[in-house]
């Protein structure tokens, strides 16, 4: 046994979150050869799946679906999932109830967000600042709202935002975590620019959530968005949030209007009311299967503090990064996420010259990442059910594909 394998094997024995990777599904040294047994580095893509989901997927299948039928809507408290599951949500990102809606895919809670903050502009702003760095999909539902708002709209990268804001500047749209590099930007100073420019700040914690504290309340976000199949387990596809910000729930207009969202959605009026509060994010019938799941997953955080997880996401990042530099051959990949704690977060990218091949050769030996063009090695460290055994694992069979 190496030192370093020494050394992980002390950090578990150790680690105040081990025991949550009982909570999950994953493979065991049975399921591989023992020298790569199920080291799963994907979740920033998607989550393992949590122990819980089967058996209350199966309840809301056969019970609540099955015999109950539609009265599941009241007695199941279908119609409350949305909100129910939001403040769920809620003190992962650092939010108070009642400001979290879950339900339509990212990208729809992207559109939302974007025409909603630049309605709540007002007269005069009408530009958009997008970053440039983003995840193509909300490049392309800025330049989409943009053309509909009557916006110009300008790819920014996140460390020019504040040079680049002014008097015309309706919103700007930016990712708490780059989903390439995993470098964090800084949400609270980008937010106080663009509140000083009197503009809105739009974020997606596709990235972050689940991985580290957001503070969204803290740091007067107005509107965010995000996933919960990554790093909040929810399942693939599982239902994104829409964050409003309390003091601007009476101002946000929705560009999707649904009977979910009016104020007397049983009542049929041909006319539209928004309904209170965050509940005017809404929009056709939720997709219950999906969402039950994604609240069954959210039972893994019981007992969690974001905090202990942000803590435990660094020493795995520090001791992948110790390992890659004691294993790996000199000069074979280069790290491409800032070292900086501060500017972290819960991924760590390799540049590599063959990088699709070598991430298929891990994942043949059971080590799974992932591989973005044209040349990145990725590596997703989920702190509640990744081990430091895990960590070394996995850089250990690097060096041996890479040699």
């Amino acid at each position: 046994m190496s030192d370093l394998a020494i050394v992980a094997e002390k950090l578990d024995a150790v680690d105040e979150l081990a025991a949550k990777r009982a909570e999950f599904v994953l493979d065991t040294a049975s399921d591989r050869a023992a020298d790569a047994a199920g080291v799963y580095l994907d979740g920033n893509s998607l989550g393992a799946l949590p122990a819980v989901v089967p058996g209350r997927v199966e309840d809301v299948v056969r019970r609540q679906w099955g015999e109950l039928r539609i009265r599941s809507w009241e007695e199941s408290g279908w119609w409350t999932a949305p909100e129910r599951i939001g403040d769920r949500i809620a003190p992962l990102v650092g939010a108070a109830p009642g400001q979290i809606v879950v339900g339509d895919s990212t990208s729809v809670n992207v559109f939302k967000a974007l025409v909603g903050a630049v309605r709540m502009a007002g007269e005069g702003r009408d530009e958009l600042l997008v970053d440039a760095t983003t995840f193509p999909t909300d490049g392309y539902i800025a330049e989409s709202a943009a053309r509909m708002t009557g916006c110009t709209l300008r790819p920014v990268e996140p460390a020019d935002v504040p040079g680049a804001l002014g008097e015309r500047t309706a919103a700007v749209l930016l990712n708490h975590v780059d989903y390439r590099t995993g470098r964090l930007h800084d949400l609270p100073g980008l937010t106080a620019a663009a509140h000083e420019a009197g503009a809105i700040a739009v974020w997606d914690l596709c990235h972050s959530a689940g991985a580290l504290p957001v503070g969204l309340d803290e740091h007067g976000v107005d509107l965010a968005v995000g996933c919960t199949y990554k790093y909040l387990n929810g399942g693939p596809g599982s239902p994104a949030y829409l964050y409003v910000r309390r003091a601007l729930q009476d101002r946000f207009d929705s560009p999707l209007p649904g009977w979910n969202s009016h104020a007397e959605p049983f009542g049929m009026r041909t006319g539209y009311e928004p309904a209170p509060g965050a509940l005017r994010g809404r929009v056709g019938t939720p997709d219950i299967l999906s969402m039950l799941a994604l609240e069954a997953a959210l039972e893994v955080w019981d007992g969690v503090s974001v905090e202990a997880v942000r803590a435990k996401s660094l020493a795995l990042t520090d001791f992948f990064l110790e390992c890659v530099a004691a294993y790996v051959p000199e000069g074979r990949v280069a790290c491409v996420t800032p070292v900086a704690h501060e500017e972290r977060g819960s991924q760590i990218a390799l540049r590599c010259d063959d990088a699709g091949d070598v991430m298929k050769r891990l994942i043949e030996r059971g080590v799974v990442g992932d591989f973005r063009a044209p040349d990145v090695l990725r590596f997703g460290f989920t702190p509640l059910y990744v081990g430091f055994a895990d960590v070394e694992r996995a850089a250990r069979v690097l060096a041996q594909t890479l040699a």
